[in-house]
């Protein structure tokens, strides 16, 4: 039995020694485990850390390099003459300036006429009101147009692909052209007013062929000029509101206050005024002449993509003066169909004609011949830039040569559309449509692209992957924002108008 036992207890010892030797083992291999896996975790890390470092790095070095030319554009902007010149300041004025001038085309001279001579005075608000709003918008659009080197349909087409730029170039067509055709026919009646023996056909075929000649066969540098100079004829507008002897301290109320009257008629009214004041072919042209502008400034020099502050600074100064004389002349329309229309009890004014009828016998023949030469003057400005925002945005939209820096064989699709637009605007004149209710149609199509579009801007404008370090400002955001809700609400009522 002792035997036995021992047997036991040195059989229990071995056991027990070697269950302890595993365990001593198992013990010294996790503890061997733990630097490895650590030190694999450290060399993870270390990794990330590292590649981190490598891209801040290259940002820091990217930053670095682009200091002395940031430094240089800088000193270049600090040193610009401190003293104001107006034939400097005007030299640099160009696609802002003639944008906004066209802003002021038969559409909006007959709802701005209509709005003074159904509302007079109350609706004058929105003329300083809108103004901000106009400038933020117009300011996003050249940005882009001056940072991304393309028109805002090719942008547009690059990041959010085809079938957008498509069904807002087919509405902005079918708008465009009804725009046209009302420019045309207000240019031709505007005439036969001045003149009343010249035969209407002869005159608005005579028209359609001097703007068309304009654009196939001037160069763009002369072209553009031209268009600066037929600006001055805006000033017809602020005369005619001046010779109307208007009351200036109702004027100034009705200027700071808003009024709002809660009806449908006065509502309506307030939309079709934001509709052809912030209007979608302004977008296009904008961006695209942008980047016109810039080729030709470097026609003769090697061309650069890079944007430098002076370039922004003049074309802020640009936009501004171009959306500043829209509105003034916005402003003006009203005051003087306001003034001479509604405070002699005529209220029912349908195109632009009609208003420089009714103001001869009651503001004297100056003012009519004023009005009636404004209309003509601005149809030149305008429907060139009508046929050339839909001619940019089809161009773009199909990867054709466009710009009218090009001559006409190297951009037959480009041209292509600005004759098209242009002799299908002419044909619109003879279908029987009255030119006020396809005004209102184009309103309509106007009013449903407008949001669309401000809404894609924005995105786009502050899209560093886009822009840059040229993303919108706090205050660009607010003003652009609003701007797209505000359009939005209009879009909205518009088709609620026309529904109920």
């Amino acid at each position: 039995m002792e035997k036995y036992k021992k047997a036991f207890a040195k059989s229990f010892f071995y056991i027990t020694f070697i269950d302890m030797e595993e365990k001593e083992k198992k013990i010294i291999e996790g503890i061997e485990a733990v630097p490895k896996a650590v030190g694999q975790e450290i060399l993870k890390d270390t990794e990330i850390v590292a590649k981190e470092i490598a891209k801040d790095t290259k940002i820091v070095v990217e930053e670095i390099e682009k200091t002395p030319q940031l430094i240089a554009d800088g000193v270049k902007f600090l040193n610009r003459p401190a003293k104001f010149s107006f034939k400097i300041f005007f030299k640099k004025l160009g696609p802002g300036l003639i944008t906004g001038a066209s802003d002021d085309d038969a559409s909006g001279i007959a709802t701005y006429s209509y709005v003074g001579a159904k509302f007079g005075y109350q609706q004058l608000w929105l003329s300083l009101y809108l103004l901000p709003l106009m400038v933020a918008v117009q300011e996003i659009c050249a940005r882009i147009g001056l940072v991304t080197d393309e028109g805002l349909a090719g942008t547009v087409k690059k990041h959010y692909g085809k079938k957008l730029v498509i069904f807002v170039s087919v509405l902005l067509l079918f708008a465009n052209i009804i725009n046209i055709g009302a420019n045309l026919g207000a240019m031709a009646s505007s005439t036969r007013l001045l003149i009343p023996t010249i035969n209407f056909t002869f005159i608005l075929i005579a028209y359609t062929a001097i703007v068309l000649l304009l654009v196939l066969f001037v160069n763009y540098r002369t072209y553009s000029r031209i268009l600066k100079f037929l600006v001055i004829s805006l000033g017809a507008y602020i005369a005619t509101g001046i010779i109307a002897q208007p009351d200036w301290g109702t004027i100034l109320k009705h200027t700071l206050i808003p009024s709002i009257q809660m009806n449908k008629e006065f509502l309506m009214a307030m939309v079709a005024v934001m509709g052809t004041t912030i209007t979608p072919y302004l977008f296009f042209w904008q961006t695209s002449e942008e980047v016109e502008e810039h080729i030709e400034k470097h026609l003769d020099t090697k061309r650069s993509k890079k944007v430098e502050l002076e370039e922004l600074a003049d074309m802020r100064e640009d936009v501004f003066a171009g959306m500043g004389l829209a509105n003034l002349v916005f402003f003006f329309i009203i005051v003087t169909t306001a003034s001479v229309l509604f405070n002699n009890g005529i209220n029912n004014i349908e195109t632009a004609q009609d208003a420089a009828m009714a103001l001869r016998p009651l503001a004297g023949d100056n003012a009519y011949l004023l009005f009636a030469t404004g209309i003509i003057a601005t149809g030149f400005l305008s429907i060139p830039i009508l046929a050339g925002s839909v001619a940019y945005a089809v161009s773009e939209t199909f990867d054709w040569n466009e710009g009218l820096y090009r001559k006409f064989k190297e951009a037959r699709g480009f041209y292509g559309i600005i004759i098209l637009a242009t002799v299908i605007g002419l044909a619109i004149n003879y279908i029987g449509i009255s030119p006020f209710k396809a005004l209102i149609y184009a309103a309509v199509v106007n009013g449903l692209i407008a949001p669309i579009l401000l809404f894609t801007i924005m995105v786009i404008s502050n899209d560093k992957k886009i822009m840059g370090q040229f993303t919108n400002s706090k205050l660009s955001n607010f003003f652009g924002w609003l701007a797209t809700l505000l359009m939005g609400g209009a879009a909205i009522a518009l088709v609620l108008s026309m529904v109920f």
